[in-house]
């Protein structure tokens, strides 16, 4: 499918393998970050015309509206890319949960890992 993005943009992006970019989603008001996602030219296009938050699912090989089934939309607040082009971030409204487990956030579990604090000798 051809998108309609922005071809300035477009140049811009430095995709992976599969032609996506990974788009961290944050809670606008309140700086949390609700999810990880992948975007393609055409997802990010129409997040950028639509208002509403579109990724590319990697496991259905399809584009979808984000609350299309569950009616939890993400009502998009602002988007920025990264300065490597490779990410961007996506500052949204969101209405209800935005992890499909229906927790607030896809970090929302507890599973906290344990980061190495090593400190040098000396």
């Amino acid at each position: 499918m051809q998108s309609e993005l922005d071809p300035v943009l477009a140049a811009r992006l430095k995709r992976d393998d599969d032609g996506l970019v990974a788009a961290v989603v944050q809670q606008h008001d309140t700086g949390e970050v609700l999810m990880l996602a992948w975007m393609d030219d055409e997802a990010l296009h129409r997040t950028l015309t639509t208002g509403l938050a579109t990724y590319w699912s990697r496991s259905r090989q399809m584009l979808w509206v984000k609350g299309e089934t569950s009616g939890h939309h993400q009502r998009v607040r602002s988007v920025a890319l990264d300065c490597d082009g490779d990410a961007v971030l996506v500052r949204v409204d969101q209405e209800g949960p935005a992890c499909h487990t229906g927790s607030r956030t896809c970090f929302d579990d507890g599973r906290l890992l344990d980061p190495v604090t090593g400190h040098a000798d000396g």
